[in-house]
């Protein structure tokens, strides 16, 4: 299976992350999969945004300090500028502007009921998503309301999932994952190779540096994920020569 190169926000180091400037640059840059963040707005829109609040995108003063997201309506939002004029976009513009499959990650709960009324009416976008997260809740969630979208648990740590309460086989049990995303600590070449043969793909995070992309290849992990696609697809290519 070759490795893939996953763009983290799209392609951040290059352009505003989340982004359609950030999408379409990681798609130029020939990422495998692209990782973007789904939150929703008080009035029910779904878009795309890492964090609770706008604040460290904002471009300008006056997109700062507006509170939670969660709590704005959509036009308050969309009228932010996150960089280099870009604005948030919304899940679907997202879509429309890929092509790549995407690991949507959900940063909140209350995104859940909503992708549950997105995706039944946008099916081709359905069949090129993995739904990730952090949280073994919203895995849960999702498991039970959008049984037919793939998920992947994302753990900060090998160590954390093998902390997790009846170890990493219940972790992805309990979450219906189809594949494990996992940082480096605690990962050896000898539990990728058992996840493999327990039929778990394995992806790595993150990748900053090509010591970090040359341990990930070492492990035999099938992925990994970076700010920066484009180097790490040049790093791939001559690591492979």
């Amino acid at each position: 299976m070759a490795f893939a190169v996953v763009g983290h926000r799209g392609a951040m180091a290059e352009a505003p992350e989340n982004t359609i400037a950030s999408f379409r640059v990681a798609e130029e840059a020939g990422v495998d999969e692209m990782e973007t963040d789904v939150r929703i707005s008080s009035d029910g829109q779904l878009f795309m945004l890492h964090d609770a609040t706008l604040d460290r995108v904002a471009a300008e003063p006056a997109g700062k300090g507006l509170g939670p997201v969660a709590e704005l309506t959509w036009s308050t939002i969309s009228s932010v500028d996150v960089g280099e004029g870009e604005r948030v976009p919304t899940l679907e513009q997202m879509y429309q502007a890929t092509t790549r499959l995407i690991q949507l990650e959900i940063k909140d709960l209350a995104a859940i009921d909503g992708l549950t009324g997105f995706f039944p009416q946008h099916p081709g976008y359905a069949e090129r998503t993995i739904l990730t997260g952090f949280s073994v809740e919203a895995m849960i969630t999702v498991a039970e309301k959008l049984p037919e979208i793939p998920r992947g648990i994302i753990v900060p740590s090998w160590t954390d999932a093998e902390a997790h309460p009846g170890g990493y086989r219940k972790l992805i049990k309990e979450t219906g994952s189809c594949r494990i995303h996992s940082g480096g600590e605690g990962l050896t070449a000898e539990i990728v190779r058992q996840l493999h043969d327990e039929g778990f793909p394995v992806h790595g995070w993150p990748t900053r540096d090509e010591d970090d992309l040359r341990r990930w290849l070492e492990l035999g992990v099938d992925g990994t994920t970076s700010d920066d696609p484009r180097t790490v697809r040049r790093w791939l290519a001559e690591a492979l020569q």
